[in-house]
């Protein structure tokens, strides 16, 4: 938590969110996040996400479709939502694997927060 607290004004000068890569293992890597505002709905291509919820709790929007795709980077779409997803609600001490080409969104309510150590793991070439 300690190390989440920067983030934690970095989110509250920008969008909501702030993030930092923590370590790289070739092509895997670690991050801290925080969130205080919902994220939008994204797919990443070739890598797998691992969130291991650290304080707060979230709604995590997963499966189904991108609404409005549109490439952001090389291996990274990201949309308006979700169409046809699955929700699951998300709280401290939780931890959900996210495979690559799954859309996925976290809906942050009103007045909560989320911290939460994330491993990307890269699935496919």
């Amino acid at each position: 938590m300690e190390q989440a607290k920067p983030l934690q004004e970095k989110a509250a000068a920008a969008n909501g969110a702030a993030a930092v890569t923590l370590q790289k293992y070739g092509v895997d890597y670690t991050m801290l996040s925080f969130r205080s505002q919902d994220g939008g709905a994204e797919v990443h291509e070739k890598f797998a996400d691992i969130f291991v919820i650290v304080d707060g709790s979230a709604t995590l929007l997963s499966g189904g479709e991108l609404a409005n795709p549109a490439t952001f980077a090389p291996g990274e779409i990201h949309g308006t939502g979700i169409l046809h997803g699955t929700s699951n609600s998300l709280s401290k001490g939780d931890v959900v694997h996210i495979p690559a080409n799954t859309p996925h969104q976290l809906l942050i309510p009103k007045g909560a927060t989320l911290t939460y150590f994330v491993v990307k793991v890269k699935e496919k070439e």
